[in-house]
């Protein structure tokens, strides 16, 4: 992956909103409503943090019935490690969780 590739995922996940998201997404996808009772965030900030994270490449959305889930985009989902918790971004990889 070039540099200039990686630079839109990683201030995606600079922000620790955000870094809690995916983070919870590396596990199963989820509706914003879910997310913000997860997260304790506003509807709002969930679904502008999304908006950020899909247009990184790092989340994908889709429609399902009134509701919309959200999850690790496939690409990178195939590139999930050991235990779904490292993150390889093709520059470089995240560990989520301890």
């Amino acid at each position: 992956m070039r540099q200039t590739e990686c630079i839109p995922k990683l201030r995606a996940l600079a922000d620790e909103t955000r870094w809690r998201i995916v983070e919870a997404l590396l596990v199963e996808e989820l509706t914003v409503s879910e997310l913000e009772e997860l997260l304790g965030v506003s509807q709002y900030n969930v679904s502008k943090h999304l908006r950020i994270l899909r247009e990184s490449g790092i989340v994908v959305s889709a429609k399902e019935g009134k509701s919309v889930r959200s999850g690790v985009a496939p690409d990178l989902r195939a590139r999930l490690r050991r235990q779904g918790r490292t993150l390889d971004l093709g520059c470089c990889q995240f560990r989520f969780g301890a």
